[in-house]
């Protein structure tokens, strides 16, 4: 495959990629999270494109400490 080539995915590609559920791609889809294209009936989504929105959602270290604030407590 060229450079410039896209390599597009269907939904369920992606949502399998992501591991979601069709309906939260949707959902990821219509809030601007996920860009997504409509070829007639048909939604794709660019590899590259869900490869980057896999990235950037990476959780950075030391970010959930609210998610367990009592552990901390107790470690101190």
């Amino acid at each position: 495959m060229s450079e410039d080539e896209i390599s597009w995915m269907s939904t369920g590609e992606a949502a399998k990629r992501l591991g979601v559920t069709v309906r939260t791609l949707y959902r990821l889809i219509d809030e601007s999270q996920l860009p997504a294209y409509k070829f007639g009936r048909v939604i794709r989504l660019q590899e590259s494109q869900v490869e980057a929105f896999i990235e950037s959602s990476r959780i950075q270290p030391g970010s959930l400490e609210h998610l367990y604030p009592e552990s901390r407590k107790e470690i101190s």
